[in-house]
């Protein structure tokens, strides 16, 4: 077996509407079109790609438990972290604080690529790479 692209990434959500703003207001994904389940959830779209699923931990229309009930919200088991190219390094840093986000940065030795790390309002360590020269 062989893949050949990633198709999306889910983040369990206590709420569902300060998750979503964070993807689209911070990391700038765009909410869109989402299939009618019997469950709440936002997707947000990379381009033509949703590649964030947004499900709420604790609601479901069926009345079913959530897959893991028992989950803490920043508990991302295996998961380390997920990273997106960023775009414009000094507006993301001001984006941020405007937001009171916390944030660490750093730049990769020898490398043209600076990160910056967040967290998601669920806990879910976001990487931002902006490539193409070194950042002091």
């Amino acid at each position: 077996m062989a893949v050949d692209v990633l198709e999306h990434f889910t983040v369990r959500c206590t709420n569902l509407e300060r998750t979503r703003d964070f993807y689209s207001e911070v990391i700038g994904l765009r909410v869109g079109p989402r299939p009618d389940f019997d469950f709440a959830g936002y997707w947000l779209y990379l381009g033509e790609q949703p590649v964030v699923h947004l499900v709420l931990e604790s609601e479901r229309k069926d009345g079913r438990a959530p897959r893991s009930a028992s989950a803490k919200p920043a508990e991302t088991g295996a998961l380390d972290h997920i990273a997106f190219r960023g775009r414009d390094l000094e507006a993301t840093r001001a984006l941020l604080r405007a937001r009171g986000l916390e944030f660490a940065e750093c730049a990769v030795p020898g490398k043209p690529l600076f990160q910056i790390f967040v967290r998601d309002p669920d806990g879910v360590l976001i990487e931002l790479n902006f490539r193409g020269e070194v950042y002091a």
